[in-house]
This record gives C-alpha cells, structure tokens and sequence, in this order.
C-alpha cells in the first residue's frame, strides 16, 4: 500500500475510550497506543463489515475467519498509519488474504457442506440474517454468486466493505480504472439478473 495514502498514528490521546464512542481517527490513534477499550470499539464498527464480506465470498466459517482477521491486526496496530481511512483499508485487505486462503483450501481439500439456513427457503429468516441485513443480505450474497469472480470481489469490497475504488485496486492488485470497469459490469449484470421472472429482490 502507498505510504503516502496513510497518516501517522502520532498524537496519542490521555484517558481510555468509552466504548459507546463512534470509530474516529481519535480512538484509532489510541488502538494504536495499545488502549483495549480503543480496540473494542474497532472490533465492534469492523467486524460485520468483514463478517459480510467474507460471507458473501463463500468463505466456508466466515465468523472464524472475522475472528481471525482482527487477531491478526492487533498486533499490527503500533504500525499503523492513515486513521479510520487507513484502518479499514488495511483490514480489508487482511480479510481478503484471508478469503483467498480459505479459497485455496477448500480447492485443495474437499469439503462437505453444514446445513444452512440461508440457503433453505423453506424457512423464515432468521434473527442473525435481519441483524446484518444492511451488510449483506442472503438475496444480495445469492445474486453475488452469479457473477464472475473478479466482478464479485471489486462490489463485495466496494458495497459491502464500503472501500473506495483506490483502495479496493489497492486490495486486488488492479488499476482503479479496472475497478471501475469490473464494477460497472457487475452491476448491469446484477441489473439483468434481477429483471429475470423469479428472481427474489
């Protein structure tokens, strides 16, 4: 990533953030000094974000993989740089090693699938998919699943992670300008898909 795109995590704040506080480069600059309370409050802006993300890629356990993902940025805090920007740039980027990872593995190994309750419309929804329904509902995480891959990656870190085109071209190792032409042709995809007669909105 561009060093120049991130901002020093100097300017460390006195005192221990209120978990209630919204994520601001205030309470990134104290996770960065190692405050807990600082950290919570990233954990819990952050990780239905990435819960989300990973879902909607396929990852087989994505709330394992959430999990792993903010283990695996805590000790990389006192090298951050960039605030709340560089924050979510930098954990978006670990979920998608992450995701490719999980990909890799289940391509090497075969994998026999648990039941899921998204997948059944047989059932009402359930209270975990309402809870994250503005991240990723199990309509948009089907709909995903039809496109290509490159295309389903670049409006999953877009939509769902809320990244901007730099950042995601950052993340997937493409030019911003590809990022826009692989988002503008998932989403008339997507547009066609959902004109189909039985296509569930």
């Amino acid at each position: 990533m561009p060093a120049g795109a991130w901002l020093s995590c100097g300017g460390l704040s006195n005192g221990e953030m209120p978990v209630a506080q919204p994520l601001t480069d205030d309470v990134v600059v104290a996770a960065c000094a190692g405050d807990a309370a600082a950290f919570r409050i990233i954990y819990r802006e952050l990780a239905p974000i990435v819960f989300g993300y990973l879902r909607a890629r396929g990852v087989s356990d994505p709330e394992a993989v959430t999990s792993d993902v903010f283990l695996s940025v805590l000790p990389r805090m006192g090298e951050l740089t960039g605030g709340v920007a560089g924050l979510r740039t930098f954990v978006m980027s670990v979920a998608h090693a992450r995701m490719v990872d999980d990909a890799r593995r289940r391509r090497r190994a075969p994998h026999v699938s648990e039941y899921d309750v998204v997948l059944d419309p047989r059932v009402a929804e359930s209270a975990e998919n309402e809870a994250i329904g503005s991240i990723a509902t199990a309509g948009i995480v089907r709909l995903l699943q039809t496109l290509p891959d490159d295309q389903r990656e670049v409006l999953a870190l877009r939509f769902i992670a809320d990244l901007s085109v730099d950042a995601v071209a950052d993340i997937i190792g493409r030019s911003p300008g590809a990022v826009k032409q692989l988002q503008r042709r998932g989403l008339l995809a997507l547009r066609r898909t959902m004109a189909e007669p039985g296509v569930t909105r």
